[in-house]
């Protein structure tokens, strides 16, 4: 239940909210933001192509790249590509004071490196997931060692306006969340996507095949979202012994099947994550 905007910390922040990078993950936290009520006066976006959909917003009085010097942020949202963020940060030191809180959403990133771009900052770096676009993600966040319990607090509802929120206290965790709830919804995408060219193969029309698939796995993990059941008592509540899912799920639980195949690949995705921390 989301809270009302008397007791919601992010309806009541003092100053100014900074989101560093506005694509699809920056906009779907930005939309939530302003779903929850904190008014677009107090944002600015500062991306080097905003959207048209990121433009419209200035009309409600969200600032988009504003011309001249801006007052030190109350919170700076870091939603650029890991992979600019060497030459990111150094220019945004100077929105940063010693009250500043600092979301990173960026993938790989450890705290250490932004400590040492933004030393005087409190630091939490998050990991989202796409279904924050719909307001169904999941995030997990870890802080550094200046976040207070009332900072704390804010940093949970900024990350709330998409979904979820766990925390964790140790980052090395991190890498492997990424390549399970970060990547994971590519996982899924896939599953549908194979699913649908399986079905082209048994016989089905593509276009039939693939509206099959598509509400087949979104169908399914609406369930899964719903139900207070487990999902092996799921998987085992549509599985007749000697029936044609049973069929199937020999293939899929063999033991060259799913389970070491996704192993294997949440571990590539995790060894990546270390790659890109340096």
């Amino acid at each position: 239940m989301a809270k009302s905007p008397a007791t919601d910390p992010l309806a009541r922040i003092a100053g100014t909210l900074v989101l560093v990078g506005a694509g699809k993950m920056g906009s779907a936290m930005l939309e939530g933001w302003l779903a929850r009520k904190l008014p677009p006066r107090k944002i600015v976006v500062l991306d080097p192509q905003p959207s048209k959909a990121i433009k419209a917003l200035g009309k409600k009085g969200v600032r988009i790249n504003p011309k001249g010097e801006l007052e030190k942020a109350a919170v700076l949202v870091l939603a650029v590509k890991p992979q600019i963020a060497a030459e990111t940060l150094p220019p945004l030191a100077d929105l940063v004071g010693p009250k500043t809180l600092v979301v990173s959403i960026m993938a790989g990133r450890p705290l250490a490196f932004m400590e040492k771009a933004l030393p005087s900052a409190t630091l939490v770096r998050a990991m989202p997931n796409t279904p924050a676009a719909i307001g169904r993600g999941i995030t997990v966040a870890v802080p550094n060692r200046k976040l207070s319990a009332p900072v704390r607090k804010l940093a949970h509802s900024l990350l709330a306006a998409t979904g979820a929120v766990e925390w964790i206290d140790d980052e090395r965790l991190m890498d492997a969340v990424t390549a399970v709830s970060g990547s994971g919804p590519a996982y899924v995408f896939l599953m549908a996507e194979v699913l649908a060219r399986a079905g082209t193969e048994a016989g089905l029309p593509p276009p039939l095949a693939e509206k099959l698939a598509r509400a087949t796995v979104a169908g399914s993990g609406e369930l899964l979202h719903r139900s207070l059941l487990d999902p092996a008592t799921l998987r085992t509540n549509v599985t007749s012994p000697g029936g044609t899912t049973a069929a199937a799920l020999e293939v899929l639980m063999a033991k060259d099947g799913i389970q070491p195949l996704m192993t294997r690949a949440v571990a590539a995705a995790t060894k990546r994550g270390r790659e890109l921390a340096g």
